[in-house]
């Protein structure tokens, strides 16, 4: 006779204890490593991950203006001047005379480059979540994974645009909002902001979670971790302004500053965004299924 396996039901006072285990598990991926390597392909990846959005969103909401805000939005998160050497660097990919032999192998460079991020941020997924590797791997499976990659560039370049549409939108209704009640703006422009930045974030991170590793996992587990990462990312970003604002730590590079600084960005995120996949591998494992494909550890 079959044993029928017990799934406990979440509760909020299991919170602490899931907390603790995810430290636990999260500790024990060696994550800082694993962040490294994912910020070091995300400096090779950038000038063609940003060409490839600017051009896609630009195509409807104009270049111009999809450059200033993710100029805009880098300077808040990394300061002015690592702004301006990232807005000088998308220049310098986007000009240039070339023959259409050279500028066709210049796109499939530039794709193949931008998608390398995403799939280094696979492989340390699949790592995180135990996923056992594919013993016939092969150059299809290669060219699937960069395949899915791009359609993650694809998916962020609609999710900003959307962003654009909707703070246009709050924008507008901010002004009306200050015509009725001024002292109230504020707090609703700050509210709506962080609503916004957490929504779009989720969406972003459960379908990483959901399509980038090399497995499937219910969407209800999807959705909570994807919920937990986003509140800690937007919280982080945030304190990763203040940081980078007051210690400036990329100063005392000299030239290379703006490269420290985007290494030091990306690495700090993806701390969160392995918390939140450690985190949703042990939600799974004590509240769901688990996770088909991956072997079990000490914690669960």
């Amino acid at each position: 006779m079959t044993k029928k396996r017990n799934i406990d039901k979440f509760k909020l006072r299991h919170l602490p204890t899931l907390i603790v285990d995810t430290f636990k598990a999260w500790n024990a991926d060696d994550p800082f490593r694993l962040s490294a390597v994912v910020a070091y392909y995300a400096i090779l990846s950038l000038p063609g991950l940003l060409v490839i959005i600017i051009n896609l969103v630009g195509s409807i909401w104009g270049t111009e203006i999809v450059q200033g805000k993710l100029t805009f939005e880098i300077s808040e998160a990394l300061g002015r001047d690592a702004a301006e050497s990232i807005q000088t660097m998308i220049l310098e990919t986007q000009t240039g005379n070339s023959s259409e032999i050279a500028s066709i192998l210049g796109v499939g460079i530039l794709i193949f480059g931008a998608t390398g991020v995403f799939y280094h941020l696979q492989l340390s997924l699949n790592q995180i979540w135990r996923i056992k590797p594919d013993p016939n791997l092969n150059i299809i499976k290669i060219l699937i994974d960069r395949a899915r990659s791009f359609a993650f560039i694809l998916v962020i370049g609609f999710l900003l645009l959307v962003s654009f549409l909707i703070t246009t939108a709050i924008s507008a209704l901010n002004e009306y909002i200050r015509s009725v009640l001024p002292d109230v703006v504020l707090y609703f422009a700050y509210i709506l902001d962080f609503l916004l930045s957490t929504g779009i974030v989720t969406i972003l991170f459960a379908l990483i979670f959901r399509y980038l590793p090399d497995t499937k996992i219910r969407w209800k587990t999807v959705w909570i971790g994807a919920l937990i990462t986003a509140i800690l990312f937007v919280l982080g970003k945030f304190l990763l302004g203040l940081y980078f604002g007051e210690a400036d730590p990329g100063s005392t590079y000299g030239a290379a500053g703006t490269i420290v600084l985007i290494l030091l960005w990306v690495s700090y995120s993806c701390l969160i965004l392995f918390f939140g996949a450690e985190f949703t591998r042990v939600f799974s494992n004590r509240y769901g299924m688990g996770i088909k494909g991956s072997f079990p550890n000490k914690f669960k």
